[in-house]
């Protein structure tokens, strides 16, 4: 064997030693992190889609349209439209899922949101169930409502059917404190809204008709997503939430429960068994 070709053998030896020790530090630390039980959390988890024919995606804390970040703990625990239109489409597109659960617990926020995860629901071609357990208010029920089906608990909120533009200004106690809001703006109403002063007549009333355009908007559109006249949903909308049964009784939802009876809607849909492993996003 000539010296060069000892040279090569020692690289790859050399190679190989580091690979095999990479892959029992990766191990090491995984088992440190996640437990002994890691690869078969792993596998069961995410193991092969084809037993994940049916997936989900949840739905918590304020309803956001961007993506929110972690490192922001104000914000942390919300949900982005961003996010779960994506996961929507992303469940839609998979030829292994037959049916997506869409898993709710939110006090709402931003109506472009919800609109635009209610949307995604309305376009996916496979069958879609909204699952309501502690509250879907506002902006989160409109997103539901874009949902074939929606289940939510006995004692869980529904509705909230409502726009909301009240804030707190600072004016009494800036006095208080004895400072001075200096107003210099290039435009009449540029600072309306600021909280160190208090809004004019001329404000309110500008304020009161947006709000009153993105409240008729919210009611048009739950009108056509749940198939409910619109005087009836007028008469909903005034801002109230509603517990399970009286939700069911008013057309806000489409049966009162839990897993089993999402389950049960998915079952007499598509052809999934009992013991069919469900998969979260």
């Amino acid at each position: 064997m000539t010296d060069q070709s000892k040279k090569v053998f020692k690289i790859i030896g050399v190679v190989i030693f580091l690979l095999a020790a990479l892959i029992i530090i990766r191990d090491d630390l995984m088992t440190r992190y996640y437990g002994d039980n890691y690869y078969e959390d792993y596998s069961e988890d995410y193991g092969p889609q084809e037993y994940c024919t049916v997936m989900g995606a949840s739905l918590f804390g304020e309803v956001t349209t961007y993506n929110v970040s972690s490192e922001d703990e104000e914000m942390s625990n919300g949900t982005s439209a961003d996010y779960l239109t994506w996961a929507i489409q992303d469940m839609d597109a998979d030829p292994t899922v037959w049916a997506i659960v869409i898993d709710i617990d939110s006090g709402g926020g931003s109506g472009v949101a919800a609109e635009e995860i209610a949307q995604a629901l309305k376009d996916a071609e496979k069958p879609t169930v909204a699952w309501v357990r502690d509250a879907a208010i506002s902006a989160a029920y409109w997103a539901a409502s874009g949902a074939d089906y929606i289940v939510a608990s006995a004692l869980s909120e529904v509705g909230g059917i409502g726009i909301n533009g009240s804030f707190v200004d600072n004016v009494e106690q800036n006095k208080i404190e004895g400072l001075t809001y200096n107003q210099l703006t290039s435009a009449k109403f540029k600072d309306a809204g600021d909280p160190n002063r208090k809004l004019t007549d001329e404000e309110i009333a500008i304020w009161e008709r947006d709000l009153a355009i993105m409240h008729e908007h919210f009611v048009q559109e739950l009108s056509k997503n749940r198939g409910l006249d619109i005087e009836k949903v007028r008469e909903l909308a005034d801002g109230s939430t509603m517990m399970g049964q009286m939700a069911l009784e008013n057309g806000l939802i489409d049966e009162v429960g839990g897993w089993n009876e999402v389950f049960e809607y998915i079952q007499s849909q598509v052809s999934v068994q009992d013991d069919t492993d469900v998969c979260w996003y």
